[in-house]
């Protein structure tokens, strides 16, 4: 099983980027996909979520309104469109999969099989 962040790079304050995330190796359309981010000296954080099922969306709070997270089950790739970025959004983004993930848990890693191995993005003031 293999998931491949990609996207990250360095932005100023208020620029966009969009992050992706192809999985190989599991059935995708079976899995709930998660967004988490981890700064420097900080525990990971979630970010975002989209269920296998129907594509429900979940955000933290930090992430909403700025952040959209969304799938193509056809490119077996989910992605997370940063819009209106901070200094503080800086952090390693990871993706993680959720095998048929439902319910309220998608906030905790504890819920996820399986890893990317992120992605860094940095936001300039």
């Amino acid at each position: 099983v293999q998931l491949q962040a990609s996207g990250g790079g360095l932005v100023q304050a208020g620029g966009s980027l969009k992050l992706s995330c192809a999985v190989s190796g599991v059935t995708f359309s079976r899995y709930s996909m998660g967004w988490f981010r981890q700064a420097p000296g900080k525990e990971r954080e979630f970010v975002a979520a989209i269920t296998w099922s129907h594509g429900d969306t979940y955000y933290s709070d930090a992430a909403k309104g700025r952040f959209t997270i969304s799938r193509d089950n056809a490119k077996n790739t989910v992605y997370l469109q940063m819009n209106s970025l901070k200094p503080e959004d800086t952090a390693v983004y990871y993706c993680a999969a959720d095998f048929m993930g439902t319910g309220s848990r998608f906030s905790l890693t504890s819920q996820y099989d399986y890893w990317g191995q992120g992605t860094l993005v940095t936001v300039s003031s």
